[in-house]
Order: C-alpha cells, then structure tokens, then sequence
C-alpha cells in the first residue's frame, strides 16, 4: 500500500504545485485588466475555479498522503523530513495568501502590482526545488 499512497502523492504535489504556479500568471495578467470588463470577470472564474477544483484538492491529499507517508516510513525522526515539513508549511501558507488574493480580485479589491505577482511567482518555485533536494539527497 505504501507505493500506491507514495504514487498519489506524487501526483497530488504535481497538481498542487502546478496550480501554484499558474495562479500568480493569472494574477499578472488580470491586473492588466479593467475593473468590470468582461475579460476581468473571466479571470475571477478562472481564478476561483483552479483553486476550489485543482489546488485546495491537491493541497489536501498532499498532505494526507505525505503525513502517511512519513507515518507508515518512520521517517519523523529524520532531519531532512523536518526541513521539509517547515518547508511544506511555508508553501502551505503562500498558498493561503494566494487563496486571499482570489477574494481580493473576485471583490474588486486588488491592490498590489503586476510587478508583486511576477515576483511571487517565483517563491513556489524556490520552495520546490529546496523541498525536492531534501527528499531526494536527504542531507540530514
């Protein structure tokens, strides 16, 4: 069973990981448009949409499957799976941020840049790649 739930898993952080990644584009780009044009409000469902029907999901069984995972392996003692988790926080709470700036612009209320978006785009990112070294190499 420990396969099957490591495949999930592996899966769910794909899905997870590549709607946070296009979430912050979609930022960019509606901050481009007007405030009540049409092209706004097809952002706002675009928007809403990815999150409640790909990343909350994904989200969700990331982190079920990872918390057997490191269960069933007894990996809670390992260095690297702390890193990892508080890692995995982080990314939890930028994903919170954005699930923010959904309600923002669904409210008309947006107001950072497209400048902010571009760059916070890149933190998922960051957090993947550091997330990814500490599974695989397992430096601690």
């Amino acid at each position: 069973m420990y396969e099957w739930i490591k495949a999930l898993h592996v899966i769910a952080v794909i899905s997870w990981m590549a709607g946070m990644l296009y979430l912050p584009r979609l930022f960019v780009y509606h901050c481009e448009a007007e405030t009540g044009s049409k092209q706004s409000e097809t952002f706002k469902v675009m928007e809403r949409r990815l999150l409640k029907s790909i990343i909350n999901p994904a989200m969700i069984v990331t982190w079920l499957a990872g918390l057997y995972l490191a269960w069933s392996g007894h990996w809670f003692s390992a260095g690297w799976l702390h890193g990892k988790l508080l890692l995995v926080l982080i990314l939890s709470s930028v994903h919170g941020f954005f699930a923010r700036c959904v309600k923002d612009f669904a409210a008309d209320r947006n107001r950072r840049s497209q400048r902010f978006y571009r760059f916070i785009n890149e933190v998922p990112t960051l957090l993947m790649i550091c997330i990814v070294i500490l599974v695989v190499v397992k430096p601690f």
